[in-house]
């Protein structure tokens, strides 16, 4: 049996093939390399270069690689972006995954699990928030992950098909042993960026919106290392193939820090001052959003090792240097 990651080329999805084959998983992936990179993707899992809304190129992997669970990574996820071209998201992260469980559905893949996003609930006004909180996304980026939790809901009412949606809060940092992090040209992850501009990849970077009803004006965000994410989906795995049924659950620490607290972390860790310049608001985003992962806990027994935000950021600053040590050697 294999596992079909989508997006197995991208930031998450990379780290979630060696998160899988660390533990002896048979893997595929599955990415049209529009924001991720053949080189990422270790040499153990073969990779298709293709789109998961391709149905025919999906059920034929699924025979080939004899896939019993597909892990769905693939997608847009700039919110600002989704607020401009709302079509495209709806497109690419509705109507694409809604073919891909279509493909599953018709070659009787049991087991799914879903990368859905803290942004299904919007600012959420009670904090850390639980999965039974109201749904009100503030952008198409969350609408669409959303629309797609429904589409998981009901195909597994209708057919025996089980599913895991993890809703993520920030994600970020990269894989402690170096082989792999965010590399995407133009990220707005905040970590990202502040560790370009710390690096001199950029000549700075902006805050948007000092005015939020926060201690410090700026917007506050449960940051969830990207390594103890990828151990989340594969507890979620173990525990759908032991029977478990399906399951709405978040992934965060429980704690949020402002935009302002992580650009301290950044400078304290590089050892030096960035420049920050503020900016007016972006539309889309929340005030606060910090999870409350109880469930993701106790029901498949989630313990992060990683929460440390000084830690992350020195994860990710390693990454990024490694980076352009990369670039530079090509």
């Amino acid at each position: 049996m294999s596992v079909l990651v989508t997006g197995g080329a991208g930031y998450i999805g990379s780290h979630m093939v060696w998160e899988l084959l660390d533990h002896g998983e048979k893997v595929v992936v599955l990415d049209r390399l529009s924001s991720g990179f053949d080189w990422a993707v270790p040499a153990e899992a073969p990779l298709v270069v293709g789109d998961v809304g391709d149905s025919e190129l999906v059920r034929s992997m699924i025979r080939e690689h004899d896939v019993d669970a597909i892990i769905h990574f693939a997608g847009s996820l700039i919110v600002s972006e989704s607020v401009s071209e709302p079509l495209l998201y709806y497109e690419n992260n509705t109507c694409r995954t809604r073919s891909l469980v279509a493909a599953a559905v018709a070659e009787k893949v049991p087991h799914f699990i879903f990368s859905s996003t803290a942004a299904v609930y919007g600012t959420a006004g009670v904090e850390p928030v639980r999965e039974d909180a109201a749904t009100r996304p503030e952008s198409p980026y969350g609408t669409s992950k959303l629309m797609t939790e429904w589409i998981l809901r009901d195909t597994a009412a209708a057919h025996d098909f089980d599913y895991t949606v993890l809703r993520y809060f920030n994600v970020a940092g990269a894989d402690p042993k170096g082989r792999t992090g965010q590399s995407t040209p133009g990220a707005t992850l905040l970590i990202k960026v502040a560790a370009e501009t710390a690096l001199g990849k950029r000549p700075y970077m902006e805050i948007f919106g000092d005015d939020y009803p926060t201690p410090d004006g700026t917007c506050i965000r449960d940051y969830i290392h990207v390594s103890d994410l990828v151990e989340a989906h594969r507890l979620a795995l173990d525990r759908l193939r032991g029977g478990g049924g399906s399951l709405v659950a978040n992934c965060g620490y429980g704690h949020g820090y402002s935009v302002l607290e992580v650009m301290d972390s950044v400078k304290r860790v590089y050892g030096g001052e960035i420049d920050v310049r503020m900016s007016g608001r972006r539309p889309g985003d929340a005030v606060a959003v910090v999870a409350n992962s109880d469930l993701a806990r106790s029901a498949f027994g989630w313990k992060p090792r990683l929460d440390n935000l000084d830690g992350i950021v020195s994860d990710a600053l390693a990454w990024e240097r490694k980076l352009s040590m990369k670039n530079s050697s090509r």
